[in-house]
């Protein structure tokens, strides 16, 4: 196969940074991460970040590249991974996206073309003294279907998904032109029992909140406001609890709560594209990789 790339993706807690890890070292792979969160620097534990330890001395991309409150969306992403797939192999790896922002590996993947639409400033001002709640709001009233694609807690992000409904006049979904998968790409899903997975997803907040997640967004909401990453999905939730709105223990219920019903969106978006090969195990994974780069 000529300049192939691979994905691993998959919902939240389903084991893709551990499979992606021997699966990296046995086909020379690189790692992009495919994470419209672990992009930003300071948001650690909340993203389940790997750290250089986790990495095992194999290469990971487009970790800690932007401040919470600095832009990044799906245009961006594309933008660097086609910069980074064509380096990956001109040093003759593999390059491997994983991670668990579908949207964004579809966008990259597919091809889409995403309407380029201008900053309105005075339009964005106006917007920012609504909530996340009312924004979601306005935005399912332009896209019904904008919950797949947009985080719902995320007020920086469903500003620009209005703002680009407002100038064009259209749904987002209905603005993505989509080529066929292309023949270098083979797409991987970890496969998982959904209980199992919702179980897994408890274990790891509590985990999470065992390991400082309280003191970390305490240390990012000192230095940015709600405009920004901080108010993502499962940050959003503590932030609530510093501001005195909910306790500690409704906070982690609320966490658990967001991460599953995240994943359950993964799955349904995963589970309606039939270029999706699912695997359970590194094995299953490994033998259809060993076809491919044939």
């Amino acid at each position: 196969m000529k300049n192939p790339i691979i994905v691993l993706t998959g919902p939240t807690a389903s084991g893709k940074t551990a499979m992606s890890l021997m699966i990296a070292d046995k086909y020379n792979c690189e790692i992009i991460c495919a994470d419209s969160m672990t992009v930003y620097r300071g948001m650690n534990i909340g993203t389940d970040k790997p750290t250089p330890s986790d990495m095992k001395g194999i290469p990971h991309h487009l970790l800690d590249i932007v401040d919470p409150d600095e832009e990044f969306n799906v245009s961006i992403f594309c933008k660097k991974i086609k910069e980074l797939v064509d380096e990956i192999h001109g040093r003759g790896k593999v390059p491997m996206l994983v991670g668990g922002s579908v949207m964004y590996i579809d966008a990259y993947v597919y091809d889409y073309k995403m309407p380029e639409v201008a900053p309105d400033i005075e339009l964005r001002k106006k917007l920012e003294e609504k909530t996340a709640e009312e924004l979601f709001a306005q935005l399912c009233e332009y896209d019904p279907d904008c919950e797949w694609t947009v985080d719902r807690h995320n007020k920086r992000r469903l500003i620009r998904a209005i703002e680009v409904c407002m100038a064009t006049g259209k749904p987002l979904a209905k603005q993505k032109s989509k080529k066929p998968l292309p023949g270098n790409v083979l797409y991987l899903s970890v496969d998982c029992d959904r209980e199992e997975l919702y179980s897994k997803i408890n274990k790891r907040v509590d985990i999470m909140f065992r390991g400082g997640f309280v003191d970390e967004v305490r240390e990012l909401y000192k230095k940015y406001d709600h405009n920004t990453a901080v108010q993502a999905a499962g940050y959003k939730q503590i932030t609530q609890f510093l501001d005195g709105q909910i306790s500690l223990e409704t906070a982690i219920e609320k966490t658990k709560q967001v991460h599953r019903n995240y994943a359950k969106r993964q799955l349904t978006w995963l589970r309606n594209n039939p270029d999706v090969q699912w695997v359970k195990t590194a094995s299953d994974a490994e033998s259809l990789i060993k076809q491919f780069l044939l």
